[in-house]
């Protein structure tokens, strides 16, 4: 696989195959680093078993992403941070409509790279921090043809009823997603205020769709 194609898998395994089992499957005391390693195994195999899946069939890799991934993501908090200030001024429909169209954005962007996977592995790095921590970076290689490709998760600790750690953020190559994403969005806020992103985003979700 060419270097190009992995890294952008890698970046595609977070957001649409990266993180995750229902709620009921994770345990509120496990280790972030175990919690990664875990899901990540998870999510490879259910993908290399879904032929639908490779194919590109974004209907079912939404179903995917809705079942299996977002229980394990704040979305919300990695799409706020995505926008930037403009989300405190957003009225709570606007809001909701960012992070749906966001979702559909990776979705699509990535949807091609999953047909891609078939011999990759990730592994761990040794984990920093200490076991107080709420706030971790757990460090992983996927390793497939060629050279490993470096990715790197930022977790928090959900305390209270329904505890566990959730991802908001991903780091592909010394590149963090969210920071990527809140320059670009950045230009359309400033351009055309927050109905300006939604529009431009949903115009963007209607274009790749008519991609495939």
């Amino acid at each position: 696989m060419k270097r190009r194609v992995l890294v952008q898998l890698t970046t595609g395994l977070l957001m649409l195959a990266g993180m995750g089992l229902p709620p009921l499957a994770l345990a509120a005391d496990e280790a972030p680093d175990a919690l990664v390693k875990r899901l990540s195994d998870e999510v490879l195999n259910a993908i290399k078993a879904d032929k639908a899946i490779q194919a590109g069939d974004t209907n079912r890799i939404i179903g995917l992403v809705d079942r299996m991934i977002m229980p394990n993501v704040n979305f919300r908090r990695m799409t706020a941070a995505a926008v930037g200030p403009a989300w405190r001024q957003a009225t709570p429909e606007q809001q909701k409509r960012l992070q749906e169209e966001f979702k559909i954005l990776l979705v699509r962007t990535y949807a091609g790279a999953l047909s891609q996977v078939n011999d990759q592995t990730v592994s761990l790095k040794p984990q920093r921090g200490s076991p107080d921590d709420t706030d971790v970076m757990v460090r992983t290689e996927v390793r497939g043809r060629g050279e490993p490709i470096q990715l790197d998760y930022r977790l928090e600790k959900t305390p209270g009823q329904g505890a566990g750690w959730r991802i908001y953020n991903l780091n592909v190559l010394g590149v963090w997603l969210v920071e990527t994403y809140r320059g670009q969005f950045a230009q359309e806020i400033n351009s055309k205020g927050v109905d300006g992103l939604i529009a431009a985003l949903a115009e963007r979700n209607k274009s790749n769709a008519k991609k495939g």
